[in-house]
């Protein structure tokens, strides 16, 4: 195993077991950023996350939101500034948060971790930025 991957791993569990319920995106993000990821790409709905690590570029192949051909939802954004704001306020698990945010027409989202910005993308390059704060205390 590559120390990108340990490192990363490592910082996964640790941000995992910090996370509060409400406001947990932004512990998780930060928990990772402190160690040394710069950027985390999602693609949708095949479940795959690429992690830009300063040891190294990581990826991990989650469980794919569907299988086969399937008719890609249009990008509507207020169905997902709905799921953000339901998965922000701790209602909703983060597999629930995927799959509404593809049901909302997301095929990729965009984690820059430096700079707290993250950017929605629909299949025509349809766009929604978010900036995210500091957790808590930070």
């Amino acid at each position: 195993m590559s120390k990108a991957i340990e490192n990363l791993e490592a910082a996964q569990q640790r941000a995992m077991s910090g996370r509060p319920k409400v406001g947990g995106f932004p512990y998780q993000a930060d928990t990772l950023r402190r160690a040394g990821v710069t950027r985390n790409v999602w693609f949708l709905p095949a479940c795959e996350s690429l992690y830009l690590t300063e040891d190294g570029p990581v990826v991990m192949q989650g469980t794919p939101l569907v299988s086969g051909a399937a008719d890609v939802p249009p990008f509507d954004q207020h169905a997902l500034v709905r799921a953000l704001r339901i998965d922000q306020a701790g209602k909703s698990s983060f597999p629930e948060f995927l799959e509404a945010s593809w049901r909302a027409g997301v095929v990729r989202y965009d984690v820059d971790l430096v700079n707290r910005i993250v950017t929605y993308y629909g299949c025509q390059d349809e766009q929604y930025v978010e900036q995210y704060p500091a957790p808590e205390g930070q």
